[in-house]
């Protein structure tokens, strides 16, 4: 008989013995009935000892646990079982890890048996053990962050208190000095010094504002019906104009109807827009505040200063907390007050917008009124009848 020629290709033998994989046939008892060489070579075993040798007893302790409660039943109920990492026990007692799948093969019990292919798995376990551990590194870096944010919010809140209670001393004593009456410089200096204690009282406050922010709390509201907005906002306009006496204020209030808002909050951002104009409007030209509100209880509040326009880069993060420009004067400040006001605005539902050009910067508040609760109630059955 003659000997086929040779194509050069390789025998399904050698596809079979020198796969990149290995690959076992076990019988119906879970005994190696057949094994091919690169499994052996993997194990550092000869093809005689696995030969008989059950499967299982090349597998550690859990292996062997995984093998009979998950690997086997699994393979028993769907006929497959695929990617499953064991760790294999190679002939010198090192581990080998692996990935193996496995098909169960015949439908009658003497004719079953399970064929298995073996993967090399030792890339995808240090990947996923160097994954875990990145992700265990990130989680506590994470929370060692929200814990030092934590205290360092905290102690900025409890610093914020102490410091008000010796300047709350200070302003007393200066008040107290004041009606004693004193030379005209001693009035200018108590001047001065009274300018900076408010002005010292305004930067608590918004770094205390920050803080409860940061922390969870939010800007706190105490929201009322008020008809009293033209005179507390003049009673701000009056004591930025007794600090800043050499700038003028115009003012414009067209406050007919009453507004819902937290009146304090409302200073409070209408004196952070006004010095912030002051400190960054021209010198020689005045600072300009309108407030209306309409019938339905709107309020629009318009701060308005001449001078150098914003730059565009610094627009975009104007409302940011810590963010100050390079303008005369704002070194002087935290960075805080523009931040602190438009969230002031954000609490109350409204907006805060800024519009820088032509030597013309204006700050608007703009807050909806509520709408009226009896027309709400009218309307509502209205919309959902048949």
């Amino acid at each position: 008989m003659q000997t086929p020629p040779s194509t050069g290709l390789p025998t399904t033998e050698d596809l079979f013995e020198d796969a990149p994989c290995g690959y076992l046939v076990l019988d119906r008892d879970g005994k190696i009935a057949k094994v091919n060489r690169t499994f052996c070579k993997w194990l550092a075993y000869s093809r005689d000892a696995l030969l008989g040798q059950r499967f299982s007893s090349l597998l550690s302790v859990s292996g062997r646990i995984s093998y009979e409660t998950h690997f086997i039943p699994l393979l028993q109920l769907q006929g497959f079982s695929h990617e499953i990492s064991f760790d294999l026990l190679a002939a010198d007692g090192g581990r080998f890890a692996a990935s193996m799948s496995a098909q169960l093969h015949g439908i009658a019990e003497l004719e079953a048996s399970i064929r298995i292919t073996v993967f090399p798995a030792l890339q995808r376990r240090r990947y996923e053990r160097d994954l875990v551990e990145a992700r265990e590194a990130s989680e506590a870096a994470r929370l060692t962050e929200l814990e030092t944010g934590k205290l360092r919010e905290e102690f900025v809140a409890v610093l914020g208190h102490d410091l008000r209670n010796p300047l709350a001393a200070l302003s007393a004593g200066v008040r107290a000095l004041s009606r004693e009456g004193s030379t005209e410089r001693g009035a200018r200096i108590l001047g001065l010094m009274d300018g900076s204690i408010q002005r010292m009282f305004g930067l608590i406050d918004n770094v205390l504002d920050f803080a409860r922010a940061r922390l969870g709390d939010g800007i706190g509201l105490t929201r009322c019906v008020t008809e009293q907005l033209p005179s507390i906002l003049t009673q701000v306009v009056e004591e930025l104009s007794t600090t800043h006496p050499d700038r003028v204020i115009d003012v414009e209030f067209d406050l007919k109807a009453p507004v819902d808002c937290d009146p304090s909050r409302i200073a409070q951002l209408v004196s952070n827009l006004l010095g912030n104009a002051i400190t960054h409007g021209a010198e020689n030209r005045p600072v300009s505040i309108t407030a209306v509100s309409s019938a339905a209880g709107d309020l629009t509040v318009m701060v308005s200063n001449e001078g150098p326009s914003i730059p565009h880069d610094a627009m975009e993060r104007l409302f940011e907390p810590f963010v100050r420009g390079a303008s005369r004067g704002y070194s002087e400040g935290l960075g805080l007050g523009l931040h602190i006001a438009s969230e002031i605005a954000k609490a109350h539902g409204g907006t805060l917008t800024v519009s820088s050009s032509g030597g013309l910067t204006r700050f608007t508040l703009h807050l909806p009124g509520r709408p009226d609760p009896e027309i709400n109630e009218a309307d509502e059955p209205r919309a959902h009848r048949p």
